[in-house]
């Protein structure tokens, strides 16, 4: 296979019937929506499974497939994590809202995913887990509660749980929703259009550091203020989701504790990690600091920690368009596979 036609992904659905969620809810008719480049080898061993992070559809973050995941080496498996409208979410099937005791947990992903490269891909270990954000929430998930089934982990700009400070974004942004009139206390009653233009601020105020503001990056991208910047960037961004689907991942990322998931406190859940691990952090990541992802991945046995430079903040860790970005995360995942 061609290097040009392995790049090309192939999009399709795994039905999971009803699924028992950990909420204790069964939904319906669950999905999980993916997207796959690259074959699998004979001895099926190079699957590399990429969870997909907060908002994110498969067209958003495919890009990483060449210049950081090559096709030509490993079967790259991009999966929508519940709730963010390609697989099962609050706009496309019989789910509710946190409000109706509905919620996602990255168990029930790591559940419905394992199930998905059993089932379908007849594979029982995974070479690689790739997962920036909410997919390194995943990824940590997946290392402690099937350590059998992942040989390596790379998360770049995420925790395994999450920080006081975190909810305190997260529950800014579930509050500019849920504030706007369209908002009855349980449901939406249109579109939340002040809601949103307020969750697209908070989002870009936190989602780059101030020296990528102070150094104008924005207006190098053709933008001539800030507020142009959310009004063009951010918000379509965000306004092309359902909200019901929006508050359901923030409900999921507000959830994310391995610990709690394990039963037990966090250094001892992310001690029974086996895989061989990797963790990224970007200097300037308000979501996840340097030293919240260090502390973490001192608990994984044998982890190797990095430092990314960047001025990018928490996109630093998806960085479509920053070669230089690009190939240091490049070298350090090389650094994994090698190990």
């Amino acid at each position: 296979m061609s290097v040009a036609a392995a790049t090309q992904g192939r999009d399709a659905v795994f039905e999971l019937g009803s699924f028992a969620l950990s909420c204790g809810r069964d939904l319906p008719n669950a999905r999980l929506a993916y997207r796959v480049f690259g074959e699998l080898n004979a001895e099926r061993s190079n699957l590399v499974l990429y969870p997909s992070s907060y908002g994110a559809w498969p067209e958003d973050i495919d890009w990483v497939v060449g210049p950081i995941l090559d096709p030509a080496r490993f079967c790259v498996l991009l999966v929508s994590q519940f709730g963010n409208g390609r697989s099962s979410s609050p706009s496309t099937s019989a789910m509710g809202l946190a409000e109706q005791g509905w919620i996602f947990r990255h168990t029930d992903n790591v559940t419905a995913q394992q199930r998905l490269i059993q089932e379908v891909f007849g594979v029982e270990r995974l070479a690689l887990i790739y997962g920036w954000s909410m997919g390194a929430q995943q990824a940590y998930h997946w290392a402690a509660l099937k350590p059998e089934a992942v040989e390596r982990i790379c998360c770049l700009c995420g925790t395994a749980r999450t920080t006081p400070h975190n909810r305190l974004f997260l529950l800014s942004l579930r509050q500019a929703l849920t504030a706007d009139p369209a908002w009855d206390g349980e449901r939406f009653r249109a579109t939340p259009e002040q809601g949103l233009r307020s969750f697209a601020l908070i989002y870009a105020s936190w989602a780059a550091s101030q020296a990528y503001y102070r150094q104008s990056r924005h207006e190098a991208l053709g933008y001539g203020s800030v507020e142009e910047y959310v009004e063009r960037s951010w918000l379509p961004a965000y306004s092309r989701h359902d909200p019901r689907d929006l508050l359901a991942m923030l409900d999921t990322w507000l959830a994310n504790d391995l610990g709690a998931a394990m039963g037990s406190s966090l250094a001892d859940a992310l001690g029974r990690i086996t895989a061989r691990t990797t963790v990224i952090a970007g200097s300037h990541d308000l979501y996840f600091p340097p030293d919240d992802c260090a502390a973490e991945a001192a608990c994984i046995p044998g982890a190797r920690f990095e430092r990314l430079e960047s001025v990018l903040g928490h996109r630093a860790g998806n960085p479509r368009d920053a070669p230089t970005e690009q190939a240091l995360i490049r070298a350090a995942l090389e650094g994994l596979l090698m190990d």
